[in-house]
């Protein structure tokens, strides 16, 4: 139970902070993305703070030796370069320029009673899906590595 209150205080904390900062607005994002036109510098502001934050946030956190409502900590242990993190960073990016949402902020702006912000949740899931699938199913096993997640 502590770890379900825990989790929900975390994430409208976020969310304060995503619909604070902006990043619910896909016009603002885009303009940050527009350097050669209506450029809006302020959501690196909100990049550095967030950095910042997860920079020192990590020092203090991972000293502990154990978190506070796990038996261990849940790290990546992947640290190569490869297709699938190439290719899922590039959609990523396409996809935040494009759009105007990003994954993270997108949730939080389910809430602005736009139908755009569910478009992409959706897109977004169904996105997901296909590579899971192809991932699953997948005989080649080079297209297979390719959607592969690291440590699998």
């Amino acid at each position: 139970m502590r770890t379900i209150l825990a989790a929900l205080v975390l994430g409208i904390v976020f969310g304060l902070g995503i619909a604070i900062s902006g990043m619910i607005d896909p016009a603002k994002v885009i303009n940050f993305f527009d350097v050669a036109g209506t450029w809006d510098p302020s959501l690196a502001f909100v990049m550095g703070g967030g950095l910042a934050v997860s920079l020192i946030g990590y020092r203090i956190v991972l000293a502990r030796g154990k978190p506070l409502l796990a038996v261990a900590f849940s790290l990546p242990e992947a640290k190569a370069i490869d297709l699938s993190l190439l290719g899922g960073s590039a959609l990523f990016g396409i996809g935040w320029g494009l759009s105007g949402f990003c994954p993270g902020g997108s949730i939080p702006a389910l809430g602005i009673g736009r139908i755009e912000p569910f478009l992409f949740v959706g897109g977004m899931l169904l996105g997901m899906i296909i590579a899971r699938t192809l991932r699953e199913r997948s005989s080649d096993r080079r297209l297979g590595q390719a959607f592969a997640r690291p440590n699998t």
